[in-house]
């Protein structure tokens, strides 16, 4: 069976995104300012597709998420809350049944966050202004988060009634203390900058938005000068280490050493050094998804 094509995603006409690929860095970039970038439809749809475009067909080896205008994102639209488009079909008269998809509905949304940490390649968030509701979600999922002074972030899904489900529990509980959590997500509160740097949410803060993409970028292309399968084992074992015991964590490094060490990366690395030059190193190989 033959696979179906390969997009370009740096020449597709993306409703929510503008994406370039430079450098071995893959930068995706929200464009609807004048929105305040929501979380449309096409947002769901589209951002999954990237991202896995990028990471099953080895694109880059780091990935950058920017945004535009005045707020980074403000998260799900209204028109979706209201009806606009994100259910799959209309409600049965059963309510166990229509449970039963909403469950679906919600995991598919997860999914289209999942990806970025499921990528095999690292994702940083350079985050300006407002980071509200489902981009506190979209943003946890990444795996280095840089702001803007004037960045917020606040858990929206409590001011308007509902719980947050998309996956900022799951992941904020890993990356800031549970007494911070609770507190966002019960009362609505912005988190600005400074505190979210103090408590680790993100790693820098800088003064302006140009600043905070210049240092994701540059991040980004520091870490593909690395050896691809050095960082994405890394990223594997960081996130098993999150989600399981010490002892777990320690096995499954030796299970991976066993099969993926790799004596020439480790040589070409030193020769590079000692010659005082880039490493050339091998890409990651594109992922078959079909016999």
């Amino acid at each position: 069976m033959n696979a179906p094509a390969a997009i370009d995603i740096t020449t597709t006409d993306w409703t929510c995104f503008d994406v370039t690929i430079e450098n071995h860095v893959a930068h995706i970039r929200l464009k609807r300012p004048e929105a305040m970038n929501t979380m449309v439809r096409a947002f769901w749809n589209e951002l999954p597709q990237i991202v896995r475009e990028i990471d099953e067909n080895a694109r880059a080896r780091c990935i950058v998420i920017s945004s535009t205008g005045k707020h980074f994102c403000a998260g799900m639209d209204l028109a979706v809350f209201g009806g606009g488009g994100s259910t799959a079909s209309a409600a049965a008269p059963d309510s166990a049944i229509n449970a039963e998809a909403m469950r679906f509905h919600v995991k598919m949304l997860q999914d289209a966050f999942s990806c970025l940490d499921e990528a095999r390649m690292p994702v940083i968030a350079a985050i300006q202004g407002g980071c509200v509701g489902g981009a506190v979600d979209m943003t946890s999922a990444c795996d280095i988060r840089y702001c803007t002074a004037d960045a917020f972030f606040v858990i929206q899904e409590i001011n308007i009634g509902m719980t947050a489900d998309v996956g900022t529990f799951p992941r904020l509980c890993k990356l800031i203390p549970e007494g911070w959590v609770r507190e966002l997500a019960y009362t609505g509160r912005r988190l600005p900058a400074q505190r979210a740097r103090e408590i680790g949410l993100v790693n820098e803060v800088f003064d302006t938005h140009e600043q905070v993409v210049d240092h994701a970028l540059a991040t980004a292309r520091e870490i593909a000068s690395k050896a691809p399968l050095a960082v994405t084992g890394s990223k594997v074992m960081i996130n098993y280490a999150r989600d399981h015991t010490i002892k777990d964590g320690l096995d499954y490094i030796a299970v991976w050493q066993t099969s993926m060490f790799s004596g020439p990366h480790m040589a070409e690395a030193f020769k590079a050094k000692a010659e005082k030059r880039e490493a050339n190193f091998p890409d990651l190989a594109p992922l078959r998804k079909e016999m």
